[in-house]
Formats: C-alpha cells, sequence, structure tokens
C-alpha cells in the first residue's frame, strides 16, 4: 500500500472530524483506532470487506479489549466507513458490545 492514498483518506477523515465539531480527544481516540484497524488490514481501506471487519472485531474481543473500548472503536470505523469512505453498507455491519451499566453511587438518603 502506497503512503500517498493513505494520507489522504487521513486527511479527509480529519476533515470530516472537524466539519461535525468532534473534540480534540474524540479525533484521537477514532485516529488510534482506524490506525489499528488498517495496520490489521494491511492493505488499502477501500478493498475491506465485511469478512475483514468481523475478523478485525473477533481480534480485539480476542485480545481482551473491554466494552467501551471495543464500542468505541465499532464508532470510529462506522464514521470512517459510512462518512469517509461512503460505504455505508460495511459500517452497519459491526456489532456493539452490550454490557451492564454500573448505577451510581447514592451519597446521601435524604429526601
Amino acid at each position: 500500500m502506497s503512503p500517498k492514498p493513505v494520507v489522504a483518506f487521513r486527511q479527509r477523515l480529519l476533515e470530516d472530524m472537524a466539519v461535525r465539531h468532534f473534540s480534540e480527544k474524540s479525533t484521537h481516540d477514532y485516529l488510534r483506532h482506524i490506525d489499528r484497524f488498517l495496520a490489521f488490514l494491511g492493505r488499502a481501506p477501500e478493498t475491506a470487506t465485511a469478512d475483514d471487519l468481523r475478523d478485525f472485531q473477533v481480534q480485539l474481543n480476542q485480545d481482551g479489549v473491554r466494552p467501551a473500548s471495543f464500542n468505541s472503536a465499532v464508532s470510529a470505523l462506522r464514521f470512517f466507513f459510512c462518512t469517509t469512505l461512503g460505504q455505508p453498507g460495511l459500517g452497519h455491519q459491526l456489532a456493539r458490545m452490550h454490557y451492564p451499566r454500573k448505577l451510581p453511587r447514592v451519597l446521601s438518603l435524604k429526601t
């Protein structure tokens, strides 16, 4: 994979996030997740298939990625495929991980 197309995709991704006023942290997290996927894929992102996305999710699960981080990666990849690459069919192949939410601690019993 030549470096020029990756730079073009990255620039377009950054522009798409800027237009939508993503926070600096969200931008950083999305880039980290997408870079991890591209390293896993090992080829141009427009050649990715639904099986590649599934294999990536299986790999995340085997690596013991926590549910919140797993779901963050799903959101980043959905944004990348649906918005930046214009391939919504692939973005919708991604499944989120459901997990129980912790209840907030009650600090006082005053009524």
